[in-house]
């Protein structure tokens, strides 16, 4: 099997994705409660899974601690999610890594709820390397230097990372949508959640907040089977190589770009979102 399918010019991992589970995506009947959470790839959607399910219940622990993220808030384009959706009680969640402009037909004119977490573009780059390294299903990512022009071309997965944000900070969805940042998480992840439950509706007390917070730590859900991927198989995704939670901080970025490679990078970024007006927190940060 060929590692990538090709999917209206974005490259999908064949493992996960095929012919029937986009035509699934495609016609799915989006419900006006449904809460959906975009991530461009290695930008926190796992964390998404992990909060979004605690909001919704008022904290109660047991579903993310029995039931896999893949299952308790499936990837919607995703082969898996034929098999699960139905199982799920309204307000659905779901995670997706489309882009705004490939959302299906039914989503436009619904008032379902989207939460778009962006993430730096350096730490997604390599979040994203460490991840070609341990996962078989993807190609080698090649040197450092390699991979960051395949990224910096779109030639990785669901393509490049400006036009995925461009596509969602630039979507006409008026109340519908929250904007956050990985890295805002990072820094207050309780004022995170807070944010989440007041754009969903969810009152929350103080210490469910708190609960919540506690539990979606980076160390809490790194011992989560649920959560931390330990149930595949070594053969798929190779811990020996790297950890699929690696670190979940915001910067790493630093200890791996050269100052030559951060310029070329920054530079060949902000040429692309040059003129939309798009604001990052890390966009203050010197080249």
């Amino acid at each position: 099997m060929e590692p990538y399918m090709d999917y209206h010019g974005l490259p999908l991992p064949s493992i996960a994705h095929s012919q029937d589970s986009l035509k699934y995506f495609e016609n799915f009947q989006v419900k006006d409660d449904d809460v959906f959470a975009i991530t461009y790839p290695k930008s926190g959607t796992t964390w998404m899974q992990e909060i979004l399910p605690l909001i919704l219940n008022g904290g109660d622990l047991t579903p993310v601690k029995t039931i896999p993220n893949w299952d308790r808030v499936p990837w919607l384009e995703e082969t898996r999610a034929a098999q699960v959706m139905d199982n799920l009680s309204s307000p659905r969640l779901m995670v997706s890594h489309m882009p705004y402009n490939l959302m299906p037909a039914s989503f436009f004119s619904s008032k379902a709820k989207v939460i778009y977490v962006a993430r730096n573009p350096k730490d997604v780059m390599v979040s994203s390397y460490f991840f070609h390294q341990m996962a078989s299903f993807l190609d080698d990512p090649g040197t450092f230097d390699e991979f960051m022009d395949k990224f910096l071309a779109g030639q990785v997965l669901f393509g490049k990372w400006t036009e995925h944000v461009k596509s969602w900070k630039e979507a006409d969805l008026g109340d519908r949508i929250l904007h956050i940042t990985y890295d805002e998480m990072v820094q207050d992840l309780k004022g995170a959640v807070k944010r989440f439950s007041d754009f969903l509706g969810c009152e929350m007390s103080e210490e469910t907040l708190q609960k919540v917070a506690s539990h979606c730590s980076f160390n809490s859900m790194k011992t989560n089977s649920m959560s931390n991927y330990s149930m595949v198989p070594q053969e798929v995704m190779d811990t020996n190589k790297s950890a699929f939670l690696r670190k979940g901080i915001s910067g790493d970025w630093k200890n791996h770009f050269t100052p030559e490679q951060e310029s070329k990078f920054s530079t060949a970024i902000m040429k692309e979102l040059g003129g939309s007006h798009i604001k990052f927190p890390w966009d203050a940060e010197p080249l």
